[in-house]
């Protein structure tokens, strides 16, 4: 089991008041899953990614990732298991303004300590699987959103992380874009790597095997979707 996770919580004090973000959420991911998470918002899908992503520490509860207990890790562990284990493709992209597609997907890479050949050169293929071989030397200025996103996607991929997470990955983009994208993400699941999607849009939803829906904090629907491709 890639991920194994018992009544996580997560409380934040917000004055006097404390919010119940996650209220007991347990859940399994296998290696190789495409898990869509779903809920409205204030559903606690954002805290659930970041405790799955190692941004933040639940109140209580565990969180195991490849057998290693993380809800307890320090700052420096959880950065460091960022880095290695899992790969962020956020809404806005994230990508540095006035660099390079090649360079901006060499980002994690430089974290990781790998010698500059070895970088550029994981970058360029890792490039190349996403569809972006020719435009590698253009800024994100120069791109379209969806060949933007494709450049998250390959630095997200580059250092092959156990986890790829992906937060609202076509809320940014056109409809028609947003399908080239998630089909990107089908094929990339089939070569079997791990998807986590954090999505309110059924239709996208629809393009991963498993879902999970919350509401005020809790797992309140589990199940198989019927994954679809529109290519």
């Amino acid at each position: 089991m890639l991920i194994e996770i018992r009544d996580l919580t997560k409380i934040y004090e917000m004055g006097d008041s404390q919010v119940r973000a996650l209220d007991g959420v347990s859940l399994d991911v296998q290696r190789g899953e495409f898990l869509a998470i779903m809920g409205p918002s204030g559903s606690g899908k954002s805290t659930l990614m970041n405790l799955i992503g190692c941004l933040d520490s639940p109140t209580s509860g565990t969180y195991r990732l490849n057998d290693q207990e993380v809800s307890s890790l320090d700052d420096d562990e959880l950065a460091r298991i960022r880095n290695r284990e899992i790969g962020f493709v956020f809404q806005t992209f994230n990508l540095l303004a006035r660099t390079s597609a090649i360079e901006n997907v060499e980002v994690p890479l430089i974290y990781a300590g790998v010698p500059r050949a070895e970088r550029h050169r994981k970058a360029r293929e890792t490039l190349e699987m996403v569809g972006l071989g020719d435009r590698m030397h253009h800024q994100p200025n120069e791109l379209s959103g969806g060949q933007r996103q494709r450049v998250a996607v390959a630095r997200a991929l580059v250092n092959s992380p156990s986890i790829l997470l992906a937060d609202e990955p076509t809320g940014n983009l056109d409809s028609r874009t947003g399908e080239e994208i998630m089909a990107l993400f089908e094929t990339l699941n089939k070569g079997g790597n791990t998807i986590i999607l954090v999505t309110h849009e059924e239709d996208i939803a629809a393009y991963a095997r498993h879902r999970i829906r919350l509401r005020d904090g809790k797992i309140v629907e589990s199940g198989p979707t019927t994954a679809h491709s529109k290519t």
